[in-house]
């Protein structure tokens, strides 16, 4: 079933753009595209350990609905699937850039660790 956008009513500009980043994986899967431009299901899947493939197909249609990700199917067999960043997405993670400063400052600050993901996803 396809829903339909989101579009408020919102309270303020912080409420849309939450509305479209709210969950977990959605900033991870705009960084992983942002990062490597083009990735297939298995791919972005290996790039952000943990995520289910119920939770990362979810996210990626909500994704694509909001305008943020373009799916790209081409008529091969076996199917191939590939996704990227829409203009629209790639404003969004520019916008995001000074939380994730922020967060890289909390990390540091509070001693956390940072997953790998290359050693992660092995």
């Amino acid at each position: 079933m396809v829903k339909a956008p989101r579009c408020g009513p919102y309270i303020c500009g912080i409420d849309a753009a939450l509305d479209v980043v709210s969950g977990k994986w959605k900033g991870l899967i705009l960084w992983e595209l942002d990062a490597h431009r083009v990735r297939r299901f298995a791919e972005l899947r290996r790039g952000l350990p943990g995520v289910s493939e119920k939770m990362l197909t979810q996210h990626l249609r909500e994704m694509e609905q909001d305008g943020l990700v373009h799916r790209k199917v081409y008529a091969e067999v076996p199917p191939r699937v590939e996704y990227s960043l829409t203009e629209h997405g790639r404003t969004l993670n520019q916008a995001l850039e000074p939380l994730g400063a922020w967060g890289v400052e909390r990390i540091r600050r509070e001693g956390s660790e940072v997953v790998d993901t290359a050693k992660a996803s092995r």
